[in-house]
């Protein structure tokens, strides 16, 4: 067994060798030294990896780290919600967001047109000129065909981003697909919304993109899943891989907790019970903020992948 190893800094420390000695401090620093295990297993068993992550991580600066793991073929199937489609696109249209407080006021915030996500701000012309740009591109795919599944839409649009920090640049770019199960929860639902008003046979579906992404993947294939934060994107991949077989390889990084009894909270153990984690899986749970976790547990991952050779 492990044994608790006191931590020392050293000049010149590397993210490498932090990672690793905090492996041996205990707590959440041991869990993440795992779950750095458990990402480099099932990359090295060729596992079919699904990325999942909630929209406010986008608004963060983690969203040029994600494309960068989509174009280092770490991802092979992403699934968000409609905010990190939305943000993604804006900032790949040159947006920039504010760094402010979590202490704000918010009512002064709201009569400046400026909206919080935790201490990030959003200006509100942020958004019309997203409106306008995603108006347009809507528009566009309509003349080209009526119907479309969400992760065909969503590909489509990445084709006409120009952003190597885009995620949707980067997946369209690697064929990787992005599916939206919550699609009309935000802006771009409403311009679909509006754009089907003046279009009735303009239609979004949802149903047949859950068919392509329980068909992405099979009851043979190893299925690995790296999920942040919870809600319908973790549950939308967690029921595909269960629909195959169950997952082989399983992290989740959160802030929630278990007692809540929340599909954020739930844990890769609670998981197993349903048979969406096989008995036998390699898995790990992180509690804490991914914007610190994350990072960590990847660039350790990435150096290990790096040096056997397992990168793009």
């Amino acid at each position: 067994m492990e044994k608790v190893k006191d931590f020392r800094w050293k000049k010149g420390i590397s993210v490498n060798e932090l990672v690793e000695s905090l492996g041996n401090v205990g707590f959440q620093s041991s869990e993440m030294k795992k779950a750095v295990d458990v990402i480099v297993k099932m990359k090295k068993d060729g596992a079919k990896i699904f990325f999942t992550y909630t929209s406010n991580m986008v608004t963060s600066g983690l969203r040029g780290f994600f494309a960068q793991l989509i174009e280092l073929g770490m991802v092979d199937v992403v699934v968000t919600t409609v905010g990190g489609i939305e943000e993604d696109i804006m900032k790949a249209e040159g947006e920039k967001f504010i760094i402010g407080r979590f202490s704000a006021d918010d009512i002064e915030l709201y009569e400046k047109g400026v909206n919080r996500v935790g201490n990030l701000f959003i200006r509100n012309e942020s958004y019309l000129k997203f409106e306008d740009t995603i108006g347009k591109m809507l528009l566009e795919l309509y003349k080209k065909k009526p119907r479309w599944t969400p992760s065909e839409l969503i590909h489509e649009l990445g084709k006409r981003l120009d952003d190597r920090n885009s995620i949707l640049y980067q997946a369209s770019k690697n064929n990787v697909p992005i599916f939206c199960p919550g699609i009309t929860d935000g802006s771009f639902g409403f311009h679909l919304f509006m754009l089907q008003q003046k279009h009735p046979d303009f239609v979004i579906d949802v149903v047949q993109d859950f068919r392509n992404i329980l068909f992405c993947t099979s009851h043979d294939d190893k299925k690995g899943l790296v999920s942040l934060g919870g809600s319908i994107s973790k549950h939308h991949a967690i029921l595909a891989c269960l629909l195959n077989g169950g997952l082989d390889y399983a992290v989740y990084l959160t802030t929630a907790h278990a007692s809540s009894g929340s599909m954020s909270g739930a844990t890769t153990e609670e998981a197993k019970s349903w048979g969406k984690v096989k008995d036998d899986s390699d898995v790990s749970t992180v509690i804490g903020d991914v914007t610190f976790t994350f990072p960590l547990i990847m660039v350790k991952a990435l150096e290990t992948l790096e040096k056997d050779g397992m990168l793009k």
